[in-house]
């Protein structure tokens, strides 16, 4: 990709890292934690949130972008969308991830949130919250601009957890050419993708600031290198020097080795740590036990307008859907399932039974009570709309029921979603709680009294 710096006649400085995937650990370094120009590596970040957007519900492939004019207008390398055009989300990451091109970068980053600036402090929280202490983000794309810099030891960190964080996308790396949409495009890896045996990513990119850069990952039996390199002087002479520091990564680290995976990172948001908004509309309703019967009951009336929160209603039907997806996912834990239609019309959620015993009735809960000690949530997301937030909390409270028995799933509403809650714990509940769920490979935090 073409950068904004005007040429110096200078050699962009020299950084590299070599890492063994598998434990995260260093087998070399050479000005790891020096502050340069990252170019299009930047755009490992960009897709690495819209996977999580995707996987979180913010939105999905099949949605359309609408392209602003200030994606439109990017500099080259671009896959030359233009203003007003509407393009599905899918194509957009192709297009970012494999053609390295501005447009579609940017584009998914005002798709996310709204604004350019916006997203790149989502990109800086998301950043912090992996350990990437020297990286700050100032664009979707990577294009030359103050203060947008990142290191080799960062960015080798970021294609680690690319890896093992989103495998289940990680494959679009590897593809020599794509479907964008518009156009079939080329991978601007390809030719060390052809040429190292085992290579099968991750990302390109060049700057006249800051060189040719490369972050690159080999998979040889059951050894994972991962290879960084900035400031290259061509792509030939990267390539060359990222085979070199790949082949010595190979050699040094072990045949085995436990694999000691990243720890996924939640949604962070523009402002940071992705934490309720006050002053939401709120919806709880108690569930206890195992599922034996799932009754369909008279609808309730909701309460008077002005309580601060209303009764949240959810079909029978999706507790069954729900029971269903999670007996699926134990059996294929690797395996999205995407959620089926939300009912047209709301009824209250029928009370869960202990045993096969004729069920009692259905009790609802309204409000969360204060007393005692019983003042801390847990949140597990943000979603694009309110019946994702509910069918994740239904799923969640149905896989950890011993230590979520007795707290109350709320969902509250915010400009930017629909966060999912667990309140009425106390502080060590929550604690455990979310310890538990984070060993599972479910991203919370905990909320606190107010």
């Amino acid at each position: 990709m073409a950068g904004l710096a005007p040429a110096t006649g200078k050699a962009a400085p020299y950084a590299a890292m070599v890492m063994d995937a598998r434990t995260g650990e260093v087998l070399h370094s050479r000005n790891a934690d020096t502050q340069l120009h990252p170019a299009s590596l930047t755009k490992m970040m960009t897709l690495y949130i819209a996977f999580q957007a995707v996987e979180r519900g913010e939105i999905s492939l099949d949605d359309m972008v609408t392209i602003t004019p200030l994606a439109a207008n990017e500099p080259p390398s671009k896959l030359g969308l233009v203003s007003g055009q509407r393009i599905q989300f899918r194509y957009l990451i192709r297009a970012a991830g494999v053609k390295s091109a501005n447009d579609a970068a940017t584009a998914i980053g005002i798709a996310l949130e709204g604004n350019e600036a916006a997203f790149a402090r989502r990109m800086t929280a998301t950043a912090r919250a992996m350990g990437m202490t020297r990286t700050t983000f100032r664009n979707a794309h990577g294009l030359t601009e103050a203060g947008h810099l990142s290191t080799a030891r960062d960015m080798t960190t970021l294609g680690r957890h690319m890896i093992y964080d989103y495998p289940q996308y990680y494959n679009i790396f590897s593809r020599i050419t794509t479907d964008a949409g518009v156009r079939e495009v080329a991978n601007t890896n390809r030719r060390f993708l052809r040429a190292y045996r085992g290579a099968d990513g991750i990302k390109t990119g060049y700057t006249r600031a800051a060189g040719f850069n490369l972050v690159a990952s080999a998979e040889r039996g059951q050894e994972r290198i991962i290879a960084t390199m900035f400031g290259g002087s061509s792509t030939a002479q990267r390539n060359a020097r990222v085979a070199e520091l790949l082949d010595m990564g190979f050699a040094r680290a072990p045949a085995t080795a436990r694999l000691d995976r990243p720890r996924p990172v939640g949604p962070q948001g523009s402002g940071g740590a992705d934490a309720p908004a006050p002053g939401t509309t709120a919806r709880t309703v108690r569930v206890n036990g195992l599922v034996a019967r799932s009754l369909r009951p008279h609808a309730r009336a909701v309460p008077e307008p002005e309580a601060p929160e209303e009764l949240l209603m959810v079909s029978a039907d999706v507790v069954q859907n729900v029971i269903a997806d999670v007996v699926e996912v134990a059996a294929a834990p690797d395996q999205t399932i995407a959620p089926p239609a939300r009912p047209s019309e709301d009824v209250v959620l029928a009370a869960v039974q202990q045993s096969t015993t004729a069920p009692s009735a259905p009790e609802v809960v309204t409000r969360i009570s204060t007393s005692g000690s019983r003042l801390w949530g847990i949140n597990v997301g943000r979603y694009n709309s309110q019946y994702q937030a509910e069918r994740v909390l239904l799923r969640v409270a149905l896989n950890e029921m011993s230590t979520l028995d007795g707290s109350l799933r709320r969902v509250n509403r915010s400009p930017r979603g629909f966060d999912a809650n667990f309140m009425g714990l106390t502080r060590d509940g929550a604690e455990r709680a979310c310890a538990r769920l984070q060993a599972r490979g479910t991203t919370c935090f905990m909320i606190g009294p107010d």
